[in-house]
């Protein structure tokens, strides 16, 4: 029996107050960040090899079906807007394409050659980095896409939330967070989805860190998208610069990112 498809702690939740049915859901959660802690070292091995390979071109590559596909497309989408990199630096491939985003596809997670058809349709580097996530550790499109990388000489990592499963023999580097049953049994996009997020949430953003994208603490690079990352990048530029706010939002929209402008000040004042 795997882990994430033993039977809940809890049993009766139709007879459950909705007072009691949130605060047992929210005792569950609260077992999620603690386990993430468990496999850190893990985490920390494989971003340790995934920059210097970004810093020589490669890419960064989720594959997962499901919830699993759907936190790495998520992950990825965000790295663009977040720090200023070109939208295939970090990809999420998800088993069936854009489409099962929004809606299941069936039988597309059953495929273990698609994965690495998906990979190919963004071109080949020897740099690349694959990893795949999948909750049970036994989804064929997953185990298909690393075995395949790895063959292919790319580094491979995995997260799954089952101990010594067939994903994770496949993987150079295994992140096993074991979360334990869910709340309502099997429901992987709760316990184990939480876990999933916290680990892509980790690995990116330690890896955009590494490769200089924050400057203190600041999203530096971010992309002007909205009057929301305006302001905030002109309080930015006012924080490191001591400029006035009409100052400092002409010299954003000029210069068209927070690192440039301050680069700019600075270079004007020397």
């Amino acid at each position: 029996m795997k882990v994430t498809e033993s039977t809940s702690l809890y049993d009766n939740l139709e007879q459950m107050n909705l007072l009691d049915l949130l605060r047992n859901i929210n005792k569950e959660d609260k077992k999620v960040p603690l386990a993430v802690e468990k496999v850190i070292p893990e985490i920390s091995a494989l971003v340790e090899e995934i920059v210097p390979r970004m810093e020589k071109g490669g890419r960064l590559i989720y594959i997962g079906a499901g919830t699993s596909g759907r936190l790495g497309v998520l992950d990825a989408s965000e790295c663009p807007p977040t720090y200023g990199v070109p939208f295939d630096m970090v990809l999420g491939l998800i088993a069936g394409g854009d489409t099962a985003i929004r809606r299941a596809v069936e039988n597309a997670e059953d495929d273990p050659e698609q994965a690495w058809n998906d990979i190919l349709g963004y071109g080949f580097n020897d740099q690349d980095t694959v990893v795949g996530i999948a909750a049970s550790g036994t989804t064929p499109y997953v185990i298909g896409g690393v075995r395949t990388a790895k063959a292919n000489g790319l580094l491979t990592g995995s997260i799954t939330c089952n101990p010594d499963s067939p994903l994770s023999q496949e993987a150079a580097h295994a992140i096993e967070v074991v979360v334990g049953p869910e709340f309502v049994t099997g429901s992987t996009r709760m316990k184990a989805g939480t876990a999933q997020k916290l680990v892509l949430n980790m690995i990116s953003t330690s890896v955009m860190i590494k490769m200089g994208r924050v400057k203190g603490n600041k999203m530096v690079d971010m992309q002007l998208s909205n009057k929301k990352l305006v302001q905030r990048g002109t309080r930015m530029i006012m924080e490191a610069t001591g400029l006035d706010e009409h100052t400092a939002n002409q010299l954003l929209l000029s210069e068209g990112s927070v690192r440039k402008a301050t680069e700019y000040f600075y270079k004007k004042q020397n």
